[in-house]
């Protein structure tokens, strides 16, 4: 599967949110070098979301969940094992991007539990 090139302004904005988020990690004492599960979601009609949760597998995702927002808005959670660090983060946003741009769906973001306890 080729993955599509990613408009560099719109991932540099990813980005730049994503460290708002590793900073709150960081503040709650997160160690970005423990693996653990992160979870991402992207939104979008039915068929694309299928077409999406046949493929997560391969492309090193498992399916979480599938769920309807109050305004009809539907997300499907995926999930994958990783580490948080910021090189980490930023490999899992172009993959993120790059997989809306495949499958016509929206990335939602990404998230996880702080991680404080033994390296792995």
């Amino acid at each position: 599967m080729t993955l599509p090139e990613v408009d560099p302004v719109r991932f540099e904005q990813e980005c730049s949110a994503d460290q708002d988020v590793l900073a709150g990690l960081a503040g709650s004492g997160d160690r970005p070098e423990i693996v653990r599960s992160v979870d991402v979601s992207f939104s979008g009609d039915d068929a694309a979301l299928d077409r999406l949760a046949d493929e997560a597998p391969m492309l090193g995702f498992s399916v979480l969940e599938r769920e309807e927002g109050e305004d009809g808005t539907i997300s499907l959670f995926l999930e994958r094992e990783q580490k948080a660090d910021a090189e980490s983060i930023r490999a899992l946003t172009l993959l993120c991007l790059q997989i809306e741009l495949l499958f016509d769906v929206e990335y939602e973001g990404w998230g996880c539990m702080a991680q404080a306890g033994a390296g792995q």
